[in-house]
């Protein structure tokens, strides 16, 4: 899936004290958030995290339902990042193998990707209702 740039932990201390602080956006595929990797236990911390991290103004989370069958985001995950100061630029991994784009117009294509990803995503009001649904439900 599509995420704008996390250049750090969200907690005290992390990229959120920095002034200003970024702008993160994430869009997370419902079914990672109803697979207990790690136990039940685990997959509710990482559930009660991303809730908390969600009320932070700088910080907009998405949820790509499972029944949207096709998306922008079916080619695989990627991350859209700029830097102060630089141009926009994209990183995509597979099997532990990243690579930086930097090409502009090859990152404007993922650019357009991630804004066609969102608009298919659950809304952020939508997201964390959906994400406070599933910590009421049998995990």
């Amino acid at each position: 899936m599509g995420a704008d740039w996390n250049p750090g932990p969200l907690g005290p201390g992390g990229c959120q004290e920095r002034k200003p602080a970024p702008t993160l956006s994430f869009v997370i595929e419902e079914s990672v958030l109803e697979r207990p990797f790690g136990g039940v236990e685990v997959l509710r911390g990482q559930l009660e995290h991303i809730r908390l991290v969600a009320d932070n103004p700088h910080v907009e989370i998405q949820v790509m339902p499972t029944r949207v069958v096709d998306h922008a985001g079916a080619d695989g995950p990627f991350t859209l990042m700029t830097p102060d100061g630089g141009e926009q630029v994209a990183y995509v991994e597979s099997q532990g193998n990243g690579r930086v784009i930097t090409d502009r117009e090859s990152v404007r294509g993922f650019a357009v990707r991630y804004g066609i990803l969102r608009a298919q995503a659950l809304s952020p009001a939508e997201s964390v209702r959906h994400i406070e649904k599933l910590l009421r439900g049998d995990l």
